[in-house]
């Protein structure tokens, strides 16, 4: 009963690694990207409206 103890914990912590490896994973070759895109995109989008209403102004 004792190695199959030991065994189920070991199978527990090498599974939850596991998944915690794939959702970092995940976290940074899908989502980092995109929210770093829109990041920029918003910028942008800041620095045009104001030399929008700069051009406007004079």
């Amino acid at each position: 009963m004792k190695h199959f103890t030991k065994g189920f914990l070991f199978g527990v912590v090498a599974t939850a690694s596991a998944v915690a490896g794939a959702v970092f994973s995940f976290k940074k070759k899908v989502v980092q990207p995109i929210e770093d895109q829109e990041a920029r995109f918003e910028e942008n989008r800041k620095l045009a409206n104001r030399k929008s209403h700069a051009a406007h102004h004079n």
